[in-house]
């Protein structure tokens, strides 16, 4: 008798495929801590500190132009990591306050002669337009607040301390360009009026002022009057002497970094 075949339901065949897996579940990343963020946002904080330090000393004349910022004493300085440290840096080498130079680190800038003479240049077409929209804008107030700074230079000036009076100097300058009205003018100003920092930290002779007093208060006293032209004119007058008056001085005593950062 011949035998019967089984079912197709019960064979068993050597070809079947395996059943496939299911794929693991897909993890979802964590959220960042709480933690995180505020480390973030110090970092900033911090970063922000340095490049005021470093460039608040350049404008008062305390770091001069070629001084070495290396890196290990600003981490230790400032209690912060390299990655910290470097990005400042990088921005002051943007804004033209640094130098990076590679394998060798970084300096103060160190403008050329040409640099000095672009950079002039530059400076007096920038303030002949912020004096005369200053004169044609300036209220009342704004003249108290230029006169009480005029004060504050004079004293600085009398009490022979020489970077508070660079540092007035500079900002007498950039607060006129603030009652100009202009946001393009005044940022612009401000990476000239840093970069004038250095050239007369190089150039100018010890002990003679950056800017003369008197000649702020004559460009003051035009802006009072509305004078436009006249305040245009004295203006241009004061930074062609500025630029005059530079010669090459050699560097000054050797400090430590804390100090010239006005840390120490």
């Amino acid at each position: 008798m011949p035998k019967s075949t089984p079912p197709s339901s019960t064979r068993t065949s050597t070809s079947a495929r395996p059943a496939r897996r299911a794929p693991p579940p897909r993890q979802r990343t964590p959220a960042p801590p709480v933690e995180d963020t505020v480390a973030e946002g110090d970092n900033a904080d911090v970063e922000a500190r340095i490049y005021r330090a470093v460039f608040d000393s350049v404008m008062s004349q305390r770091l001069k132009p070629g001084t070495k910022l290396p890196e290990a004493p600003l981490c230790e300085l400032f209690n912060v990591s390299r990655s910290v440290v470097r990005k400042v840096l990088q921005k002051l080498a943007h804004d033209h306050i640094v130098q990076l130079r590679p394998n060798r680190g970084a300096i103060v800038a160190v403008p050329t002669r040409e640099e000095t003479r672009q950079i002039f240049e530059a400076r007096r077409a920038l303030e002949a337009s912020i004096v005369r929209l200053v004169a044609e804008r300036a209220t009342a107030r704004d003249l108290k607040g230029l006169r009480e700074q005029l004060r504050a230079e004079h004293e600085a000036m009398h009490r022979f301390d020489q970077p508070a009076w660079a540092r007035l100097a500079s900002a007498y300058h950039l607060r006129l360009a603030e009652l100009s009205g202009n946001e393009i003018l005044q940022r612009y100003l401000q990476e000239i009026v840093s970069r004038c920092s250095l050239i007369v930290a190089v150039h100018q002779p010890p002990g003679n002022a950056a800017c003369e007093h008197d000649e702020h208060e004559r460009i003051v006293d035009c802006i009072a009057k509305g004078d436009a032209e006249g305040a245009v004119k004295l203006m241009d007058q004061h930074l062609r002497e500025l630029e005059e008056h530079l010669m090459l001085v050699s560097p000054g005593d050797e400090k430590s970094l804390a100090k010239l950062l006005g840390l120490g």
